[in-house]
C-alpha cells in the first residue's frame, strides 16, 4: 500500500520540532529502496556514507568519494523525487572551508540533494559557517562519528559519563550558532541525546539514542535485514530480506542445474507454421 505525504521542506523541520512532532528517517543508497521508501510515506531519505559498507563492502565509511555520493544521490533522487533527501559529504571533502564550500555547492547542484551533512563540533564551527554563509542548508553531527573511527578506537559509545555528555551538549550549540539548520545524533545514552536535543532549537535526528531527537534514523539495510554481516545493537530488524534472496538464488541455482527452468511458460516460443517453415529454409540452405 502506497503511503503520500507532503515533502518537507527545510523550514518545516524546525517547525516540527517546535511542535514536538517526530519524523521518519531511513538512510538508503539506490532507487529500489528509495521507491519503496517513497511509498512507504518515510518523511526523509538520508544518503549516507555508510553505503560504503552495505552497498560497497568497506570496513568503514571512509573510503566514499564526492562522486560516488552525487551519483546515489541522483538514484535514491530518482527513486524519491517528492522525499526530503539529505546527503552526507565524505570523510576529506570539507577538510577546510574552501573545500567544504566548493564540495557542498556542487553535491547540491549535481545531486539533487536538499540539504548536505557533515561531522564537524567545536573544532570546525568555522566550516560549517562557511557553509551556510555559502547559501548551502546544512548539517553536522554528534556523537559517535564515523569519520574519526580510527581516532576513536572503533564504533563505539559516546557520551558515557556526564563529563563527557556536557562535552557533547556543548559541541551541538556550537553546530547551532554556526548556522546549521540541524544535527544527527549517534550512539549515546538515551538521557544525553534527549539532553542534546533539548540543548538546541534546530531539528535534530537520532541513531542509537533511544528515541531522543525530533526524528529516528534506520540504515534501510539493516531494517530490511538485507546487510547482515553484522548488527548494531540499536538496530532492529523488520524483514530479513538477506534470507529471502540467498534461499531465491539457491531455487534458481537447483533449477537450472536440474534443467527445469526456463520452462514453456519462461520461453518464447515460434507458431508452429513459422518453425517449420525455418526447418525447410535451414534444410534447403544445407543442401546447396
Amino acid at each position: 500500500m502506497t503511503q503520500t505525504t507532503a515533502k518537507l521542506t527545510i523550514p518545516d523541520l524546525a517547525a516540527k520540532k517546535a511542535a514536538g512532532e517526530r519524523l521518519v528517517m531511513v538512510a538508503v543508497g539506490e532507487v529500489l529502496t528509495a521507491t519503496w521508501a517513497a511509498r512507504a510515506g518515510i518523511d526523509i531519505i538520508g544518503v549516507g556514507d555508510s553505503l560504503g559498507m552495505t552497498l560497497h563492502g568497506h570496513e568503514n565509511t571512509l573510503a566514499m568519494t564526492v562522486d560516488q555520493m552525487i551519483m546515489h544521490t541522483q538514484a535514491v533522487r530518482r527513486g524519491a523525487p517528492d522525499t526530503l533527501c539529505l546527503v552526507s559529504m565524505p570523510y576529506g571533502s570539507y577538510a577546510t572551508p574552501d573545500m567544504a564550500v566548493t564540495n557542498a555547492v556542487r553535491m547540491m547542484k549535481e545531486s539533487g540533494a536538499d540539504a548536505v551533512k557533515l561531522q564537524l563540533g567545536r573544532e570546525g564551527a568555522h566550516i560549517i559557517r562557511a557553509v551556510a554563509d555559502a547559501g548551502v542548508p546544512v548539517m553536522s553531527h554528534v556523537g559517535l562519528l564515523p569519520h574519526r573511527v580510527h581516532m576513536l578506537g572503533g564504533f563505539k559509545t559516546q557520551g558515557r559519563t556526564a563529563e563527557a555528555a556536557l562535552d557533547l551538549i556543548r559541541d551541538a550549540r556550537a553546530i547551532e550558532d554556526a548556522g546549521a539548520i540541524g544535527l544527527e545524533i549517534e550512539a549515546m545514552p538515551y538521557e544525553v541525546g534527549k539532553a542534546v536535543d533539548k540543548a538546541v532549537s534546530i531539528f535534530t535526528f537520532s541513531i542509537g539514542a533511544g528515541a531522543a531527537g525530533t526524528c529516528q534514523l534506520l540504515n534501510g539495510y539493516d531494517l530490511l535485514g538485507a546487510f547482515d554481516t553484522f548488527k548494531p545493537k540499536f538496530a532492529k530488524r523488520y524483514a530479513n530480506i538477506a534470507e529471502t534472496a540467498t534461499q531465491a538464488f539457491t531455487a534458481y541455482a537447483e533449477d537450472v542445474r536440474a534443467g527445469t527452468f526456463p520452462d514453456d511458460d519462461h520461453s518464447y516460443r515460434m507458431k508452429p507454421e513459422e518453425a517449420e517453415r525455418l526447418a525447410q529454409l535451414l534444410a534447403e540452405e544445407d543442401s546447396t
